[in-house]
């Protein structure tokens, strides 16, 4: 089992969303991947952003109950987030994309629970592959 099972807005918003068509995916590698869930603060941004009002009050109460832990410092870690950005600039990977890949460069053990298929593409250390759950 991974040290440090990372979240990405997807995820929440399949978790929370019982409309998204990813709902039953989430809420089984929720109960694999028990919290606390590391992610980064441009991942609650988007999260509170695709949840709408509706959505505040669940992703207020995971961030509450510690559940869901924004643990990446963006200040220490700028140069090589942008320089992510600018690698797959292509892609493009935003912000919270790059913050979590980099995130797995950093912690032992990771495993991004996500439903970005551009996890695939995304490298970390250059050539290994993102530690990622998805659905299928």
């Amino acid at each position: 089992m991974a040290a440090n099972v990372l979240v990405d807005a997807g995820f929440l918003v399949a978790l929370l969303d019982g409309q998204d068509r990813h709902h039953v995916w989430s809420v089984e590698q929720a109960a694999r991947h028990t919290p606390p869930w590391q992610t980064c603060e441009s991942v609650l941004s988007e999260g509170f952003f695709l949840l709408g009002r509706r959505g505040r009050p669940p992703l207020t109460g995971l961030l509450s109950r510690g559940a869901v832990v924004a643990s990446f410092r963006l200040s220490l870690e700028q140069e090589p987030v942008l320089a992510l950005m600018r690698k797959y600039a292509d892609v493009p990977m935003s912000l919270a994309d790059a913050c979590l890949v980099r995130m797995t460069e950093v912690l032992p053990e990771p495993l991004v629970l996500t439903t970005d298929a551009d996890f695939r593409i995304y490298r970390r250390h250059g050539r290994q592959a993102v530690p990622c759950v998805l659905p299928s």
